[in-house]
C-alpha cells in the first residue's frame, strides 16, 4: 500500500523550494548526541560526516550559519516538563565536555550559537531575531534527533513562515524507525526533504545570483 496516496488525494506533499536567503542551523550535533552510551546511536555519526560536506559548503557560499545546544543551569533551575521524560537531560551544563558541538563541526568566529531547553530550535531563544536581521527566508535544518529537536525546529521555522529544507543525509536519530517516520511526515506537512547535493547546488546557484 503507497501511504503517500493518501497525502497526495489531499493536495500534501508540496515542494516550497528555496527562496531568496538561506540559512544553515546544526541541531543538537554535539558530543553527548554523537555517543550512543548517552544520547546517540543510530544513524547519527553517519548525519555529522555528512553535515560537515554541507557546513563547508555553507561557509563557502557566505551562507550564515547557527549551532544549537541544550544547556540547563547547574542547578537546573531552567529546566521544565521537557526533562521529566528524560532527566538525564539536566546534565547538560555549559561546562560539561558532552553539551559541546562536535570537534568536526566546530563553530567559527561570527558563527551563531543558541542555547535552548527544549526540543525547538526557536522556543524562548534568539534564533528568530537574528534570522530576521540577516533577512533568511529559507532554513536549512540539519542534526539530531530527526523525531525530535530537528522536527520542532522545522515545525516551528513552518509556522515563523520560513521555508524549512531538510537533507535527509544530514539528519539523524537514536532510531531509524522514528527518523524515517519524520522525514515522511515533515516532507508532507512542514518542508522539503531533500539530499544534501541538492541543497550545496541550490546554495551555489544562490550565491551565484548575488554576486
Amino acid at each position: 500500500m503507497d501511504e503517500s496516496a493518501i497525502y497526495k488525494k489531499q493536495g500534501m506533499g508540496n515542494r516550497l523550494g528555496f527562496g531568496q536567503k538561506a540559512a544553515l542551523v546544526i541541531v543538537d550535533f554535539v558530543n553527548g548526541f554523537n555517543d550512543p552510551e548517552v544520547f546517540g546511536g543510530g544513524n547519527i555519526p553517519d548525519a555529522i560526516a555528512a553535515t560537515k560536506t554541507l557546513l563547508d559548503a555553507a561557509r563557502r557560499n557566505d551562507v550564515p550559519v547557527a549551532f544549537t545546544r541544550i544547556i540547563y543551569q547547574d542547578d537546573g533551575s531552567n529546566a521544565g516538563v521537557f526533562v521529566e521524560k528524560a532527566p538525564k537531560l539536566k546534565t547538560l551544563t555549559i561546562d560539561n565536555p558532552l553539551s559541546q558541538v562536535v570537534p568536526d563541526l566546530e563553530p567559527k568566529e561570527g558563527e551563531f550559537i543558541v542555547d535552548k531547553t527544549d526540543a525547538s530550535s526557536f522556543h524562548g531563544t534568539g534564533l528568530n531575531a537574528w534570522l530576521t536581521y540577516h533577512h533568511i527566508d529559507t532554513l536549512i535544518v540539519t542534526g539530531a534527533t530527526t523525531s525530535g529537536c530537528v522536527r520542532a525546529t522545522v515545525v516551528d521555522a513552518c509556522a515563523h513562515n520560513y521555508r524549512p529544507i531538510v537533507p535527509r543525509d544530514c539528519v539523524g536519530d537514536r532510531a531509524i524507525g522514528p527518523h524515517d517516520a519524520s522525514l515522511f511526515d515533515m516532507n508532507q506537512k512542514y518542508g522539503d526533504v531533500i539530499a544534501s547535493n541538492e541543497v550545496i547546488a541550490e546554495l551555489e546557484r544562490l550565491n551565484s545570483k548575488a554576486s
